[in-house]
């Protein structure tokens, strides 16, 4: 029988956990965040918005029911996130759709994993503390500790955005929609298709020129990874992009939007990672559960009222989650409204975004 080696995740302030190896067993060093959801664990993995960070599970039992590539989020089934932390992994999956077990999905990507490990307490001391730089190693003693804690996520959009502009065509084509790659996930695409939008997916390093000249009649602000502050190119590019077509942006589109409009952001103590986010609409009262993966917020007081205003807060921190342009026929969330964590849930959004369009195409008739 097997016997799967020792490993050790050390956190930045020294603190030690010890677990075993799954996966590819190499030495890692990233930002330890953690992710409440119960279920979801392939487009977790797959999500573009982990790049450099160790994604640790709060749900106790991780693979029991395998690994679909039809689930990802990613192109080509990728994985951003630097390591992965469980608690217990599950070597047996039954599903009839499965495909492979995490492990052996794990070792296929050459991402570090580590189980047996007490997550409820590792979690714990990153929402007292705040997110924390980690790193996963076989030996304790051959690590430089200063490396841990000066490490830094850099250009985490340069290394998961695409890297050439793609055609994604809807099968009832109403509407064009450019859509910039800041690290998008699938569903965003595919929700875009559902809703009659041919896509036209640009890098995130495309310029404003391409997009007001390529007839297209809305624009979609992906998600992605990393501080939003550091896209300092994307945002000028979003400057001469607002006011020129109907915008929609999620997650990091959203706070590159607001960056854009003169706003700021900020790091948050631990983030909001799950599928059980509560948003409320502040013009209806009604509260959402939303999935969310972020570590930054738009600040709401940095945004003048004649320009935006709030739509959607947080109901546990009453964080920015969602803004609304009324004059640049623009509007964005801090959620993933495509990831529909009930059967319908925020998917309205969509049809706001198609209503705007509609809009726009009839005043330029």
């Amino acid at each position: 029988m097997k016997v799967d080696k020792k490993a050790y995740i050390i956190l930045e302030d020294e603190q030690v956990f010890e677990g075993k190896f799954f996966g590819c067993e190499k030495d890692i060093i990233g930002e330890a965040v953690f992710t409440t959801g119960m279920t979801g664990y392939v487009e977790t993995l797959t999500d573009p918005s982990y790049y450099g960070q160790i994604i640790i599970q709060t749900f106790p039992m991780i693979g029991n029911y395998g690994v679909m590539s039809s689930d990802a989020e990613s192109r080509e089934c990728n994985v951003s996130a630097f390591g992965y932390v469980v608690r217990e992994k599950c070597d047996i999956p039954s599903n009839f759709r499965c495909e492979t077990d995490i492990d052996s999905f794990l070792k296929d990507k050459g991402i570090t994993g580590v189980y047996d490990i007490d997550t409820r307490r590792l979690t714990s001391l990153i929402r007292e503390k705040g997110v924390m730089n980690a790193c996963i190693c076989s030996d304790i003693t051959n690590i430089d500790i200063n490396k841990v804690k000066y490490y830094t996520v850099v250009d985490a959009v340069k290394n998961t955005s695409c890297s050439k502009k793609c055609f994604y065509k809807a099968k009832n084509s109403l509407f064009s929609v450019a859509l910039i790659d800041y690290g998008a996930k699938q569903n965003i695409i595919r929700k875009l298709n559902e809703h009659g939008c041919d896509v036209t997916v640009f890098p995130f390093d495309c310029k404003a020129d391409e997009i007001i000249d390529g007839g297209f009649v809305g624009l979609m602000l992906s998600n992605g990874p990393g501080d939003p502050k550091e896209n300092t190119y994307s945002i000028e590019q979003l400057k001469k992009l607002t006011g020129k077509l109907p915008i929609f942006g999620i997650c990091l589109g959203h706070q590159l939007l607001a960056l854009a409009f003169g706003g700021d952001t900020y790091k948050l103590k631990y983030g909001h990672r799950g599928a059980n986010q509560p948003a409320t609409d502040l013009i209806t009262g009604r509260t959402f559960i939303t999935s969310q993966n972020h570590g930054y917020a738009v600040d709401i007081a940095s945004i003048d009222k004649s320009v935006g205003e709030v739509s959607f807060i947080n109901a546990n921190d009453g964080t920015c989650e969602g803004m609304i342009y009324n004059n640049y026929s623009a509007f964005s969330v801090q959620f993933h409204p495509e990831a529909c964590g009930g059967p319908h849930d925020t998917e309205f959004l969509f049809d706001r975004f198609i209503n705007l369009m509609k809009k726009e195409a009839a005043d330029n008739a």
